[in-house]
């Protein structure tokens, strides 16, 4: 007898759901049926499958990838701490070797200092497509310390002049376009780091307490930005510049002024000859308000490039000019206050 092949029948929406989670092949000969878009649509989506692990990847002894490894904690500073001391100390260390060991070598580190922190600086406004003349400024910053440490106060502004002079003279090879951006630029560094870069060189010679005053100049700033960091990490609450500085406060500031007059009025009468007490204090105060304005300027002029350190040329520090920017208006205002209250003999 003849086997009567059979219609087809239609498939219902459970047939039509079966297929879809098995996924099983339409018989042979059969074109594949449309599905129902509701039965398709009220079916939840198949979770997609678990990546095998790469060849990159632990895995465990079943095969299955292990857990990752927790991330290692980044310092608070966002620096790298061991870094930034070694750096610090042997910073610190070659300063008063300097003075104390080798006079003359002093002036060797203050003409490195200048020059590294111009070429900084000039490399950090190029951002904003400023092109002051670097040549100029790198004669110019030798020049100064120069003139400061063999002529003395009166011979310093004249290291100015000519650099500024040879700064507008140099930059009229490259034409008219942005003269007078590329000269403000130029005449801010040499200002900003050269000029006031010198005032050290004032005070180390040829005094002779010289090296005791670039030392008593120095541990001011430091107990500037020590105690600042310390009371405002404490008693914070007030920001002084939010806009430029963050973390500053205003009872880091207070902190700042504190200490400073404190461990200065303590250090000058020890360190210096004809100093009391009282000097020391005055002296504290208005160094320590010099460093706080010193590292604002600093701050702002970096926001305003956008940029967060002048450059990476200090491991955990950034640039020479992120370490001096407390220094370079604590030194004239040292100068000034201890030829006021305590006059040296040349």
């Amino acid at each position: 007898m003849a086997h009567t092949p059979r219609a087809p029948k239609a498939p219902g929406p459970s047939s039509v759901r079966a297929r879809h989670d098995e996924a099983a092949p339409p018989p042979h000969g059969e074109e594949p049926q449309a599905e129902d878009p509701a039965a398709v649509l009220s079916e939840p989506a198949p979770a997609a499958p678990s990546p095998p692990p790469s060849g990159d990847e632990p895995t465990g002894a079943d095969g299955t990838a292990a857990a990752p490894a927790p991330e290692k904690r980044k310092s608070r500073a966002g620096r790298n701490l061991p870094a930034a001391i070694g750096v610090g100390v042997g910073l610190g260390g070659t300063v008063v070797i300097s003075l104390f060991v080798w006079k003359w070598l002093f002036l060797g580190v203050v003409i490195v200092a200048v020059s590294v922190g111009v070429w900084e600086m000039v490399r950090a406004v190029a951002v904003q497509k400023a092109r002051p003349p670097l040549v100029p400024l790198l004669l110019g910053a030798p020049l100064m310390a120069c003139l400061a440490w063999f002529g003395g106060a009166e011979r310093l502004p004249l290291g100015l002049l000519a650099t500024l002079l040879l700064v507008f003279v140099w930059r009229f090879a490259d034409g008219v376009a942005h003269y007078q951006r590329d000269v403000t630029a130029g005449a801010l560094i040499a200002v900003y780091v050269p000029f006031l870069g010198s005032f050290a060189a004032l005070l180390a010679y040829p005094a002779h307490d010289g090296a005791v005053r670039v030392l008593v100049t120095i541990l001011a700033v430091v107990l500037s930005d020590t105690g600042g960091y310390a009371t405002g990490v404490f008693l914070g609450k007030h920001p002084m510049a939010p806009s430029v500085s963050p973390a500053k406060s205003w009872e880091g500031f207070a902190g700042s002024i504190f200490w400073t007059g404190v461990g200065s009025a303590i250090a000058l009468p020890l360190l210096l000859d004809d100093a009391v007490w009282w000097h020391g204090a005055i002296f504290g105060v208005a160094v320590s308000i010099a460093s706080v304005l010193g590292d604002l300027g600093e701050s702002l002029i970096k926001r305003d490039l956008g940029v967060k350190d002048m450059s990476n040329l200090l491991p955990g520090h950034g640039g020479l000019m992120d370490r001096l920017d407390s220094v370079l208006l604590a030194l004239p205002t040292a100068y000034a206050v201890l030829a006021f209250l305590v006059p040296w003999s040349r």
